[in-house]
């Protein structure tokens, strides 16, 4: 069997491990980055750095807000006086590698891990700052919010439509023509801006869905794909490796049928 080609929709900055797993599993990698992410220095996080003696807590949702941190405010976190709350290891990992104890890691990587573990440590009256994008979904501020903690919002990067969006046609006239093994996604926002270069979105969901296998990261990518009809596949845990790990298990299955 020839390798099988899997397409990366990541950013860029952040696609280099997912092509590495690919070929270390035996497939060929074809990166085409539906999101590009830009760290930025915007007022809100200089209000929530000039603010940090203030919090009881703060959470890291991606590795991105960590480079943010680093890039426009070195010292930033190692300073932090305040417990520490991350969504996925490589986000937990960036954090330990300053020398700084992640005091909480849900076991469900989500905005609703989070809540759902505040909830039962009965984490209340609390100020949180959340550095993140400012177009994540507003269920983490709103979840901690009900619990009658106070949030403090900050924008550390912005999720940008991709500025070369030609890898992501030349990846559509892969699928088209059956060059594509399988495709994933890893947020939602990979999903929508990738429909947003599709020109006939119908056919492409049709060929994702009974052509090439289909993975994404976990249930809230998932219920993007779901908005197009389209099939899909995740893992029980949400990471690139176990993604990864699953896309190849059920492409060897299919081979083995």
């Amino acid at each position: 069997m020839s390798k099988p080609v899997i397409a990366i929709t990541r950013p860029k900055d952040r696609a280099r491990k997912a092509c590495e797993i690919v070929e270390k599993l035996g497939g060929k990698a074809i990166l085409a980055p539906t999101l590009d992410l830009k760290p930025v220095n915007t007022q809100s996080l200089k209000d929530l750095v000039a603010k940090k003696d203030q919090l009881d807590w703060i959470i890291f949702t991606s590795p991105t807000t960590i480079v943010s941190l680093n890039k426009f405010y070195p010292g930033f976190i190692e300073s932090l006086d305040c417990k520490i709350a991350v969504i996925g290891n490589k986000t937990g990992k960036l954090v330990e590698k300053q020398g700084v104890t992640v005091d909480l890691i849900p076991d469900d990587f989500t905005a609703e891990g989070i809540i759902d573990e505040f909830e039962k440590n009965n984490i209340t009256n609390k100020t949180i700052g959340i550095p993140r994008t400012a177009s994540a979904r507003s269920v983490l501020p709103e979840g901690l919010e009900k619990l009658g903690n106070t949030v403090i919002l900050a924008e550390a990067y912005k999720s940008l439509f991709p500025m070369d969006d030609e890898r992501v046609k030349e990846l559509i006239f892969k699928i088209e023509n059956k060059e594509i093994d399988a495709i994933t996604f890893t947020s939602p926002l990979t999903v929508e801006n990738f429909f947003d270069i599709v020109e006939d979105k119908e056919k492409i969901a049709n060929l994702l869905s009974d052509n090439l296998l289909t993975v994404c990261i976990g249930p809230i990518t998932a219920k993007v794909l779901e908005k197009y009809d389209i099939n899909y596949i995740y893992p029980e845990t949400y990471t690139v490796d176990d993604m990864m790990n699953l896309l190849f298990k059920t492409l060897e299955n299919r081979e083995g049928e």
